[in-house]
């Protein structure tokens, strides 16, 4: 509940004391203030929880090992939004990997016929296609974990109010004996 002042005719001011300077001013609404939070495209980015913005999604920060690269929060440290929300769940992100690898390889092909240009007369289109593969390997490890925020930002939406609002339950969706099995 937000309680507000009003210092004039268009003017409310939150109050933020239990003194104000006018009773007859006093406005008690049950509206929630709303928190500032990231918007989609910076949690997504910085792989965050897509239910309440703020959580972390991976254990580890971007490492080259693949395995501590990949490991994931089993719950949103934060909101308890499991993260596994079924079997096989992030099967589709190799999709999604898939699709930001083609996007950034036309992206590096236009930079490159901009900036060097491209001609059947010589290399430069096999020395881009060198640049391009050493780019993706070295974007990999980064490019797996956006394809997994990704994914499950678009199965989970954001709940503003997720402080006062229980996750879904996936339990009946989950199997431990298959958990892993891939």
């Amino acid at each position: 509940m937000a309680i507000f002042y009003s210092n004039g005719p268009s003017a409310f001011l939150p109050l933020r004391s239990g003194k104000h300077p006018d009773d007859k001013n006093l406005l008690i609404t049950s509206m929630p203030v709303a928190e500032s939070s990231r918007g989609y495209l910076a949690s997504t980015l910085s792989c965050r929880c897509p239910r309440c913005r703020e959580g972390k999604l991976f254990k580890n920060p971007l490492s080259i090992s693949l395995k501590k690269n990949l490991q994931m929060n089993k719950d949103c440290p934060v909101c308890g939004q499991p993260t596994e929300i079924e079997v096989g769940f992030y099967y589709g992100t190799s999709y999604v990997s898939y699709v930001l690898t083609v996007a950034l390889s036309v992206a590096t092909l236009i930079a490159w016929w901009v900036i060097i240009g491209l001609s059947v007369n010589d290399n430069r289109f096999f020395y881009w296609m060198g640049f391009n593969a050493v780019f993706l390997i070295a974007l990999q490890p980064w490019l797996m974990r956006l394809s997994r925020s990704l994914w499950i930002s678009w199965f989970v939406k954001h709940d503003p109010n997720w402080k006062h609002n229980q996750p879904v339950d996936v339990s009946e969706r989950l199997n431990p004996e298959q958990a892993n099995n891939w």
